[in-house]
């Protein structure tokens, strides 16, 4: 039983291909369930992003799991493997574990530290519950994805810093008032960076807002969605005798607000005027700091602030690396606490053998069997044996997580007749002298163990 992930996305994959292999809403269920009916795969969710898209499965063989991982990408979205096995990474077992604890902190995101991605997974998570296609392992590691992602955000400061420009410019205006209640905030300019400015102060308490654009329409669209005032740019000087921060951000061709027009404007006002700028051309004339009571800040002072910001979170982001180690190695733990595992290779190998003395008997009473005809009786036993499994190793994972585990787990044992294959697979265990991981935790459990020849899985 192993975890692996198959996926691409934003630095391995370009937006030609991410577009072409994104699961959209309406068809997400459909594809989540058929990805767990998979020949080898046992547990699946989905991660579909604009950024990512990432198959998380529960297999049991890894070689069978990327390979079938990798046909239902080719056979849902039609598109040859040729054209995005490259793309891809692979992750399995702790490397899984890890990359799906550092997708959650948002370190694996575009911009480091963002939470949006914390929230995209949890509700891939919570569908996958609904449809049915998780199980004991991914309904614990994901649960423990998702509680470590918001861990990291409140313990740590790695969200806590403006990245934007029209954050930092929000931040900027807090530096200046200790809160924004009771404050006129102007903006010029209903553009998306004019909307996302909006956004901002409207969340950081800001009540009272007015959206002057050269477009009359487009200004009250964008105050009607944030109940801000709108008005027309001729209305600019009556607004900035008004406004105590101004934030720019049109696309005009030169500067839209002059020193005359802001020295005219000073003596109708009893206050400083806070002045932001984050548009390319400029909107302000640079010399307006000059004036008495007129502070003035640019793009490139703001930019100062996003590339501060972003040094911090990656100083923040090494404390979330070493929360996620510790994480790895209790999911680790946890696995193996689960003694399952050895149970499901013994089962396994049992079958496996079954099946090899049944072939070796076909060859003998049937020696006029072709090379052919052979390989498509061992493939066909091999899949009856595969289909047999898959639910007793279902049921194996749940009686493991129940509270009457070590007595179900003994039962199990008993009923496959497994204790001589687990006496054997404990017998020919290597003496492993490095931690143990998900690719061998079968190998280092203390279960089962043998007392006076009978198997038990307690301590």
């Amino acid at each position: 039983m192993h975890i692996l992930v198959v996926g691409f996305n934003h630095k391995t994959a370009p937006v030609s291909l991410r577009e072409r292999m994104a699961f959209s809403e309406d068809e997400w269920g459909k594809a989540v369930t058929r990805l767990r009916h998979t020949k080898s795969i046992l547990e699946s969710v989905i991660v579909s992003t604009c950024n990512r898209m990432e198959l998380y499965v529960i297999c049991d063989q890894l070689h069978t799991g990327e390979y079938y991982a990798k046909t239902f990408l080719e056979e849902w979205f039609s598109v040859p493997k040729s054209e995005f096995v490259d793309h891809l990474y692979i992750k399995q077992n702790d490397e899984a574990v890890r990359h799906l604890f550092t997708v959650v902190c948002g370190l694996d995101s575009m911009v480091i530290g963002e939470t949006q991605i914390l929230g995209q997974v949890r509700d891939a998570f919570l569908k996958a519950q609904e449809h049915q296609t998780t199980g004991t392992m991914f309904n614990t590691l994901f649960r423990q994805a998702i509680t470590l992602g918001k861990r990291a955000h409140a313990e740590t400061e790695l969200g806590q810093n403006a990245v934007s420009v029209s954050y930092a410019a929000v931040e900027l205006g807090k530096k200046l008032f200790p809160a924004f209640s009771g404050k006129t905030v102007l903006l010029i300019g209903a553009g998306e960076t004019g909307k996302l400015t909006a956004k901002h102060f409207q969340a950081n308490g800001a009540d009272r807002m007015i959206v002057l654009n050269r477009t009359w329409e487009k200004a009250r669209e964008v105050a009607a969605h944030f109940g801000a005032e709108a008005r027309p740019l001729t209305q600019l000087h009556q607004s900035l005798r008004e406004a105590d921060i101004v934030v720019s951000s049109t696309g005009a061709p030169g500067a839209i607000i002059t020193r005359e027009m802001i020295k005219r404007v000073l003596p109708e006002r009893s206050s400083p005027l806070f002045l932001i700028d984050i548009a390319v051309p400029r909107d302000i004339e640079p010399d307006v700091h000059e004036l008495d009571n007129v502070y003035l800040y640019d793009i490139d002072d703001l930019q100062e602030i996003v590339a501060a910001n972003l040094q911090l979170r990656e100083q923040e982001a090494e404390k979330v690396r070493r929360m996620i180690e510790e994480e790895v190695r209790d999911f680790r733990d946890w696995v193996q606490t689960l003694g399952v595992v050895p149970l499901i290779t013994a089962l396994r190998e049992k079958a496996l053998a079954i099946q090899e003395e049944t072939m070796k008997s076909i060859e003998r009473k049937l020696p006029d069997l072709t090379e052919r005809e052979l390989r498509v009786i061992r493939k066909h036993t091999k899949s009856i044996v595969n289909q047999l499994l898959r639910d007793p190793i279902m049921r194996a994972k749940e009686l493991a997580a129940g509270p009457d585990r070590d007595e179900a787990l003994e039962m199990f044992a008993h009923i496959f007749a497994l204790e001589e294959t687990l006496k054997k697979q404990q017998a020919e265990k290597p003496k492993q002298a490095h931690a143990p991981s998900l690719e061998n935790v079968a190998a280092p459990l203390r279960h089962p163990v043998f007392a006076g020849g009978k198997v038990t899985f307690r301590s």
